[in-house]
């Protein structure tokens, strides 16, 4: 059963704690993480991309020049792709790139990308952590106490205000509740930051 230290917003150790080996000891599956990752990646785009083909772009309905006689390729119109102003081949249009996985996988993918963080020794667990007033100057210095690197993904068991937006002038910290937590975010940052309160959450989710 794998054991992180839990230290306080200054940085001292004021204890330990047993993670469940099913959630934070899973073998790390890389194919299933990079399927996930993948999904919320195409979930994200917007796929409102267009271009037009040559049977939408205005004019050319006359003939350039005649078929024969000119010593030129012969033409039908103006507007096929190989002209400027012409239309595109295989234009791209609006499309939903959404698509979904089984909720064994996205579980599955989710044990191993917080189990890679306790291998890594990327996770960092918090008695618990609350600031008096909205001020990212204050945790920027928590931050700096636990030694977070420059991307850091912190994880609290429900919304706090004075959290959330005192981190969100900070560049590449991002803040999240347990109920929005996601491979991509997890993976996507050094630093796993999370509170006590909120490990307990997590294996409750995905007992």
């Amino acid at each position: 059963m794998p054991k992180v230290d839990i230290i306080n917003v200054s940085g001292q150790q004021v204890g330990d704690i047993e993670l469940s080996e099913n959630i934070f000891g899973a073998e790390i599956n890389a194919s299933v993480l990079h399927e996930v990752v993948k999904n919320y990646l195409a979930n994200q785009r917007q796929g409102t991309q267009s271009a037009k083909t040559r049977a939408e772009v205005r004019g050319g309905g006359r003939k350039p020049w005649r078929q024969k006689g000119t010593g030129r390729a012969r033409q039908g119109s103006t507007r096929s792709p190989q002209w400027v102003g012409g239309g595109v081949v295989f234009a791209p249009k609006p499309r939903d790139y959404r698509y979904t996985l089984p909720k064994k996988v996205k579980r599955l993918a989710m044990k191993s990308a917080l189990s890679s963080k306790v291998k890594e020794s990327e996770m960092i667990v918090l008695d618990e952590l609350a600031l008096e007033t909205f001020k990212t100057k204050d945790m920027i210095n928590i931050l700096s106490n636990v030694k977070a690197g420059k991307k850091a993904l912190i994880v609290l068991p429900e919304v706090d205000e004075k959290v959330i937006k005192s981190a969100s002038n900070i560049p590449g910290v991002t803040t999240t509740i347990v109920g929005a937590l996601n491979v991509y975010d997890i993976l996507n940052h050094n630093n796993f930051i999370v509170t006590k309160e909120a490990v307990a959450k997590i294996e409750e989710v995905y007992a």
